[in-house]
């Protein structure tokens, strides 16, 4: 099945509003129409199996082009509207894209070396003379055929592109709807992009289950943030790392507003500290938290704490689920010990079909139909695993292993600190050393919070662990997905 007649099987004939929000509002009933022209224009210009670039930020346009594209049996390739010209040309490039369906304002910002532009105008005609034809979608679909292409971060420097299929979209759909328990009823406060799979995990699942989207795409306001989930009702608000922690440090009111409407929240996309989530749960006690782990390469989602589990699993990813085994594996491939280290390994109906073009990256991760995610984990002895961190970011300190995830938390406790990144850097007498990059609060003192800092982390650290580099900055610098981009120091080492 087309995972777009999964994603409307039980919605395309609502007249509720599938997107709310501030100058932007749309049906069901009306995006599936929509959708569906596109669709068919794109059938009879382009074909099918092409890959058809997508640059918008969130929107009704995002939306509708994103579902035509998957229902024409074409691919679709959702890109950060804000690419470097030189990953854009190396992603129009390396999958022979010949057709980029873009925002308006977008072409004066960006050479597009496509012979076909679809821009909102043109969306806006082709939906009113384009007729829906059916004949076009009849006959055996293959589940199995690639439905978009998601474009990572490769350890090159090179983006990687992850091939999510139908199945994957249907099946990973099918688990998060399951374990959050998701109904119609249900109203999503939106910050993440769409371009990204934690963003588009929330696009899949309301629209099969009839739920709505509120499209809050200026985070950085955190007031009309804060304004929209009240006024808009919004019974779920997800969210990587950073918009809680800015949330909970940059506002001065987030953490006395009081949500009614809130049912739950999420968080992904690496590992919000545990001093963090024990703030917003004794500010917010009557709001589930779940904390959940996935990858693109897992088309999302891989596993999730409960949140009646939060206060006795702190720290822990859960565990995996529905329709997914996890497995923490050693080097021989065998899984470990309670307590013992290893790789977080998955196999699903969700895992990827692969990277596109690059057998070679695509062996590395995936051997006998099984994901290795390059996350290291610990098992307890009832089954909920720990990340540890990356087997890249293991930092090596004279022959002594050290997880910058732990000495993260140490520090993230000093109340003046916002984030904490902490890596390895050469050094010839250890191999390694430990640098911190530190976000302060803006009015704090830098001499007394590194003066704290240190305290803190000889009290709670072993001294090889305690970085021996410290930078200091008072600004988050953050990607359109939410995640930490590595930031020039405001100040010298100290």
């Amino acid at each position: 099945m087309n995972a777009f007649d999964y994603l409307f099987s039980d919605s395309k004939n609502l007249d509720k509003d599938f997107v709310l929000g501030t100058g932007q509002k749309a049906t069901f009933r009306q995006i599936y129409q929509d959708s569906l022209k596109l669709a068919s224009y794109l059938k009879i210009k382009v074909g099918g199996g092409q890959n058809i670039i997508l640059m918008s930020h969130n929107s009704v346009f995002f939306i509708t082009a994103y579902l035509g594209i998957i229902k024409s049996g074409n691919i679709c390739v959702p890109i950060n509207p804000s690419i470097e010209q030189r990953n854009l040309d190396y992603i129009v490039e390396s999958t022979n894209c010949d057709c980029v369906v873009h925002s308006n304002q977008l072409g004066f910002e960006l050479v597009i070396s496509a012979s076909i532009h679809i821009n909102e105008t043109d969306l806006e005609r082709i939906v009113k003379v384009q007729k829906v034809q059916a004949s076009l979608f009849t006959g055996y679909f293959d589940k199995n055929r690639i439905a978009e292409i998601l474009y990572t971060s490769g350890s090159t420097g090179v983006p990687k592109g992850v091939m999510i299929s139908h199945l994957n979209i249907t099946a990973n759909t099918d688990s998060i709807v399951e374990y959050l328990k998701l109904s119609s009823s249900d109203v999503m406060g939106v910050v993440l992009p769409f371009f990204y799979c934690y963003g588009l995990s929330l696009l899949h699942t309301h629209l099969k289950v009839g739920g709505s989207l509120v499209l809050i795409n200026n985070f950085i306001f955190l007031g009309s943030v804060i304004s929209d989930l009240g006024k808009f009702k919004c019974t779920g608000f997800a969210g990587v790392p950073s918009h809680f922690q800015i949330l909970m440090k940059k506002s001065q009111t987030f953490l006395k507003t009081e949500f009614p409407h809130l049912k739950y929240v999420t968080q992904a996309g690496g590992k919000l500290h545990d001093v963090f989530i024990k703030e917003f749960i004794k500010a917010f006690p009557n709001i589930p938290f779940y904390v959940m782990y996935g990858q693109t390469e897992a088309t999302a989602r891989l596993a999730y704490l409960p949140p009646n589990k939060l206060r006795e699993k702190m720290g822990s990813i859960g565990k995996a689920i529905p329709g997914v085994t996890l497995q923490v594996l050693d080097n021989q491939g065998i899984s470990v010990k309670v307590g013992e280290l290893g790789e977080i390994t998955a196999r699903g109906d969700n895992i990827m079909q692969g990277y596109y073009e690059d057998p070679e990256g695509t062996r590395a991760v995936i051997r006998n139909g099984c994901l290795y995610t390059g996350d290291l984990g610990k098992v307890d002895k009832d089954g909920y695993i720990f990340l540890v961190g990356r087997k890249k970011e293991i930092i090596k300190v004279g022959g002594k292993r050290v997880s910058p995830k732990e000495i993260e938390e140490v520090i993230l406790s000093v109340p003046e600190v916002v984030d904490c990144t902490v890596e390895g850097v050469c050094d010839e007498l250890l191999g390694e050393a430990i640098k911190a990059n530190i976000v302060i609060i803006k009015n704090g003192c830098l001499a007394q919070t590194k003066a704290k800092i240190l305290e803190t982390c000889s009290d709670k650290l072993v001294s090889y662990k305690i970085p021996q580099i410290m930078f200091f900055d008072k600004h988050m610098n953050l990607s359109l997905t939410g995640k930490k981009v590595k930031c020039i120091p405001a100040d010298k080492a100290c």
